[in-house]
């Protein structure tokens, strides 16, 4: 037999297994959903009025898997990754009839000025049971797109449920470089890949000999 009818179909099994496991070894992105405060997020509810305040247009709708009213107490917050917060609470009353089933309400709210909002929480106080279901908010700010934020989902009563998007500042670098990972544990693949390498480095040493 021919040694380039060996080869050629070594040369195609190679990339074709190589561009198997990169499609396998590549993450995929996972949307993020809407999820609980962590424990050390903290509120400033104390906003303190001055010249340097902001105004933002907020418009909240409510699912039309909603009750059909309620009677809950509706709060937000919002803020960029520097810090800065936007805060109110017990947004509307029963009298103006908002956050009922299938509608929006929008709400100005003066609050600290920010860069681009990363992060909004809503929280409802009320009802244990059936509360309130938010389908998306929606703030229009002074210097940047508006931005949405998507819920169509039940939030938890007295607990601040919503999204983060702020980027993490990334951990300080270690004193010393780490260890490779072990081929074994990191790369399940790497045996393989090894042995294809010396299967084709064994046919062209032949080819060239």
């Amino acid at each position: 037999m021919n040694i380039k009818e060996i080869v050629f179909p070594l040369l195609v099994f190679f990339f074709a297994y190589s561009g198997l496991a990169l499609s396998v070894s590549e993450p995929k992105n996972v949307p993020l959903l809407p999820h609980a405060a962590d424990d050390s997020f903290s509120v400033g509810y104390i906003q303190m009025k001055s010249a340097e305040n902001c105004s933002y247009l907020v418009a909240i709708s409510t699912s039309c898997s909603s009750p059909k009213i309620t009677t809950d107490e509706i709060s937000i917050v919002f803020g960029d990754a520097q810090g800065n917060q936007v805060y109110a609470e017990r947004l509307g009353d029963r009298i103006s009839k908002t956050f009922e089933q299938c509608s929006s309400d929008t709400f100005q709210i003066d609050g600290e000025c920010t860069s681009e909002i990363c992060f909004a929480y809503l929280r409802r106080s009320g009802s244990k049971t059936n509360g309130w279901k938010p389908e998306s908010v929606k703030i229009y700010t002074y210097n940047t797109d508006p931005v949405t934020f998507n819920f169509n989902t039940s939030i938890p009563n007295d607990k601040w449920y919503g999204y983060n998007f702020c980027q993490v500042p990334p951990p300080p670098s270690p004193p010393h470089p780490p260890s490779p990972p072990t081929p074994s544990s990191s790369h399940p693949l790497y045996t393989l890949n090894c042995l294809i390498y010396a299967v084709l480095g064994l046919v062209l040493t032949q080819i060239w000999m």
